[in-house]
């Protein structure tokens, strides 16, 4: 199928299509392109204006200040994934992303443009929920940033008013030398996740959980952080009981169901792969651990 006719606009800096999204009714950006224009095609959206924004180099690139990534809403996930600064010190990135899609769509989609999507199953949501990030969103007035939970509103609706662009997210790194894991299931690769999870977690010098974060995708509208797992594992030495029992308690939570999945069968992918992710987060953050 085609698209409905549009007007095309292509923006050069990000002033450029601040203007042009204040004065243009029924806009959309063009990032990536690997959500938007299959969905445009199929006539699930149809705008009048489409605005190019591949060109704003503002908006690309990896930055690490004073223990502070920023990551430009335009960076590609291929040059996340391959971001060798990035890997030094927030390595679940390039593992997450080794899931995303395929090769082509990498190369093309962008970080900005998976978080706009906000599909439930996507990886970079979850990772920016998983580092508490801020996610900054600018207009011709100003800036502001906001937090993933307030970000996401509703399935696949984020916070952002009609004129505002995404322009970047930023997180602090975690210390050097944590643990880390990225994992799903899907129904086979390249698909999105039916559930996926994430952890991070840093050990004291005896040997106990000092910090830990893990977040699902796929379960929700938006990613879950677990918080109240988080805050019963803290202080707390690993084992496989403990990460067995963690995993058992997200059988409490909602989840969503459709015609091919039950909450079910999402609430068991929960459990198993929480506890594995935190049995490997464990072994990398002692290098002593057995999974």
């Amino acid at each position: 199928m085609k698209p409905a006719p549009f007007t095309y606009h292509k923006a050069t800096t990000l002033s450029d299509a601040t203007d042009l999204l204040a004065k243009l009714e029924n806009a959309r950006l063009l990032a990536g392109g690997q959500s938007l224009v299959p969905m445009m095609n199929m006539r699930y959206v149809l705008v009048d204006h489409l605005i190019d924004i591949n060109d704003i180099n503002e908006l690309s690139g990896v930055r690490i200040i004073n223990g502070r990534v920023t990551i430009g809403a335009m960076t590609r996930q291929r040059d996340i994934l391959t971001s060798k600064k990035l890997a030094q010190y927030a390595p679940i990135f390039a593992e997450a992303l080794r899931q995303v899609g395929h090769l082509q769509t990498r190369n093309r989609g962008t970080i900005g443009g998976s978080l706009s999507h906000l599909d439930p199953a996507a990886e970079l949501p979850g990772l920016i929920s998983l580092h508490d990030a801020s996610i900054a969103l600018t207009n011709k007035d100003g800036s502001r940033t906001v937090s993933m939970e307030e970000f996401a509103t509703a399935y696949m609706t984020p916070c952002m008013e009609v004129d505002e662009i995404l322009t970047n997210v930023s997180f602090d790194i975690w210390p050097h030398g944590h643990g880390y894991d990225f994992r799903e299931f899907s129904r086979r690769h390249g698909d999105f996740a039916v559930v996926g999870v994430g952890s991070l977690m840093t050990l004291s010098s005896n040997k106990r959980i000092e910090k830990l974060a893990c977040v699902l995708i796929g379960t929700d509208y938006r990613p879950i952080r677990l918080k109240a797992i988080e805050r019963d594992l803290v202080g707390q030495l690993p084992s496989e009981d403990l990460f067995r029992d963690a995993g058992e308690e997200t059988r409490q939570l909602d989840m969503l169901e459709d015609a091919l999945i039950p909450a079910s069968y999402r609430k068991q992918l929960a459990s198993v792969l929480l506890r594995r992710s935190l049995l490997s987060s464990a072994q990398r953050a002692t290098g002593e651990f057995n999974a």
